[in-house]
């Protein structure tokens, strides 16, 4: 892409309401934009982010073997009526009324309306387990939005449902997405680390929070520290025995401030009390017959007895994820993408739009590296160095190649790694190839 013919409204100040780096980053490089309290557009850079995020918790849930459909947004109010939820709910639930007096709702979570999917065509306990799953948005009336995307309103979250005969069942179905949610923040450069969690609204009796820490996270958090840089599983058999990788986390001390233990904590060894701010980034939670009960979502066993499925849900919060990678990864410039969700692979400063070699070598570049797939946006605007390398440390590429005639009289380009500062001169030859190998690791 050519920053000349792209959509990237910049701010130069920061909005007096954004606190935190994510909501300050989001808008000053043009992400989104705030349409009411806690609702948002997202602009061209903030929806390419989005939707790298969104394809890898798709692309790992579809590892898992959780199969995806996708849901209506507005809900009838009568599915929540039959699970107690529709008057429990409380403020947080829309509640919509049509014009025939039919009450609806725009959902925040989807229990209600998968189990009603479910008992409508599944029937025989050879069906089981079923994981089902979708990526749509949802709405809370959250009584204070803030935090842009980390406390909004509307945002996009993948849900997934699980469907198993047994209790011992569904602990199989639940330590597949346990893993799954491992591998996908690892994927996404996150260390994301599992915590004994409330089950809230939701219900159940088994469930786990993943929690990156930063200093903004909305919860105090308590770990033992290794749990912190234990590295994801990786590629396994998802039809494996997964408890015994379950086990090495949740063995050692994690949880969050409502479900925290301090005697609990004290007892592990002085260097390993972790204690810090965390941002939730997903939620798993194991309920048993919570819904399937009063909703009547029976399977015949192979005795010839109707049994009531037991449930599970998981939840990826995906839009907050973008401003959970944001508080992760950031200095005082801007934001730093990990290569895996970056809008754009790498930057193409033209110091001198104009000069006849400066341009002749942006363009090759560009055309190099579009054609290996690194989707690189070129700086094409006729601005001064300073706003060109200001702007590319905003939106945080992971690399950026600096093309000018003061280097081009060496035969050199310059590229900067956003993350670390480094830079290194090639060849504007070699430079291309670096980059393309960068991302083939």
């Amino acid at each position: 892409m050519r920053l000349s013919q792209y959509f990237l409204p910049l701010l130069k100040e920061t909005p007096a309401d954004a606190t935190i780096a994510s909501h300050k980053y989001m808008l000053r490089a043009g992400m989104m934009k705030q349409n009411s309290a806690g609702i948002y557009s997202w602009l061209p850079l903030g929806f390419k982010v989005l939707k790298k995020i969104e394809q890898i918790v798709r692309e790992e849930q579809n590892k898992a073997g959780a199969i995806e459909m996708l849901m209506p947004t507005i809900q009838s109010a009568d599915l929540w009526r039959e699970t107690g939820r529709y008057d429990a709910y409380g403020p947080e639930m829309l509640r919509i009324t049509d014009r025939h007096d039919r009450d609806m709702l725009y959902g925040p979570t989807n229990e209600d309306m998968i189990t009603d999917i479910f008992r409508s065509s599944v029937r025989s306990y050879k069906d089981l387990p079923k994981n089902l799953y979708h990526i749509q948005w949802k709405f809370r009336d959250e009584v204070r939005p803030r935090f842009g995307v980390m406390r909004g309103r509307e945002f996009l979250m993948k849900d997934a449902y699980s469907f198993d005969l047994s209790a011992e069942a569904a602990r199989i179905s639940y330590n597949k997405m346990f893993i799954t949610y491992l591998n996908t923040y690892a994927r996404m450069g996150l260390k994301a680390v599992a915590m004994k969690a409330d089950t809230g609204p939701i219900g159940g009796d088994l469930s786990h929070e993943f929690i990156i820490l930063a200093e903004t996270g909305e919860s105090e958090v308590f770990c033992h520290a290794d749990l912190v840089n234990m590295p994801a599983p990786g590629n396994i058999d998802f039809d494996s025995d997964l408890q015994p990788l379950v086990d090495e986390r949740i063995s050692l001390y994690a949880a969050t401030d409502e479900m925290h233990d301090a005697e609990a904590f004290s007892k592990l060894p002085k260097d390993k009390q972790l204690s810090a701010r965390g941002i939730e980034v997903g939620h798993i939670f194991y309920f048993g017959e919570k819904y399937s009960a009063p909703m009547n979502a029976k399977v015949m066993t192979s005795e010839g007895k109707e049994v009531i499925v037991h449930m599970g849900s998981y939840g990826v919060g995906v839009s907050r994820l973008v401003g959970g990678i944001i508080e992760a990864s950031h200095d005082e410039n801007g934001i730093i993408w990990p290569k895996s969700v970056a809008p754009f692979g790498a930057g193409i400063i033209n110091l001198k739009v104009g000069d006849d070699e400066a341009d002749r070598v942006s363009e090759e570049l560009y055309s190099k590296l579009s054609a290996a797939g690194i989707d690189p946006l070129y700086d094409d605007k006729p601005d001064r160095g300073g706003v060109k390398f200001s702007r590319m440390d905003l939106i945080g590429l992971p690399y950026a190649i600096t093309v000018g005639p003061r280097g081009l009289k060496e035969g050199v380009v310059e590229i900067k790694n956003r993350a670390t500062g480094d830079r290194l001169s090639l060849t504007p030859d070699a430079a291309a190839d670096f980059i393309i190998s960068e991302f083939a690791a």
